[in-house]
């Protein structure tokens, strides 16, 4: 399948919300066109230097024009896909464009996985002591709150790559785990460090049982 491309260094996910602010002559082009011809086009993830992967995303408003043609636009994320080639301009346009391969995922996680994960998310913010909107584990997937537990940029382009369900659940509490043990200590360190200077009361040891 052939897609138009708009590389760009950020990650999407299905089903997420794609705010662009359009200012280039080319994009701004691509989006008339998609409004026209009610087409998708693909935002492939620009790193190390290349573009391998990325998401399908649909237009769904224009929010507003400005008089220099420039745009700010909504669009929702659909589907993951691999970038087989690439063309810096489509025929008769000024935007790229390339063929693609859709991945094929598979939503093998159970609920009882879904919700320890869902756990550990608000044990997370439990922590950072940033509020928590409960949520169904019926409801929540992987992809759900994977801009706000604290991946890096090739964590999520990795969690992208995945493509069954039950892997991106076990990489994300892998990563909870970590970072709630990093958190945890580094709060007792600021605990020790804030008591510095205080008096403190001791518990006189017995010496009696003491050997040598």
């Amino acid at each position: 399948m052939k897609l138009p491309l708009f590389p760009l260094q950020s990650v999407f996910y299905p089903g997420e919300t794609v705010p662009l602010h359009i200012f280039e002559d080319r994009y701004k082009q691509l989006i008339n066109d998609c409004r026209r011809e009610a087409m998708t086009f693909g935002v492939p993830v620009y790193i190390n230097n290349s573009i391998s992967y990325g998401t399908e995303v649909q237009l769904v408003e224009v929010v507003n024009t400005y008089d220099t043609g420039e745009m700010d636009v909504v669009c929702v994320a659909r589907q993951v896909f691999k970038v087989l080639s690439f063309e810096k301009q489509m025929e008769g346009k000024l935007y790229g464009g390339g063929e693609i391969e859709f991945l094929y995922h598979e939503n093998d996680a159970d609920e009882s996985l879904r919700e320890e994960v869902l756990q550990k998310v608000e044990e997370l913010y439990d922590i950072m002591d940033v509020p928590f909107a409960k949520t169904s584990p019926k409801q929540f997937n992987s992809y759900s709150l994977a801009h706000k537990m604290g991946l890096s940029f090739e964590q999520e382009y990795e969690l992208l790559l995945m493509t069954k369900e039950t892997d991106r659940l076990n990489f994300i509490k892998a990563h909870l785990e970590t970072t709630t043990h990093v958190l945890n200590k580094v709060n007792r360190t600021k605990e020790v460090i804030e008591m510095n200077g205080h008096f403190k009361n001791f518990d006189p040891l017995d010496f009696q049982d003491f050997k040598l």
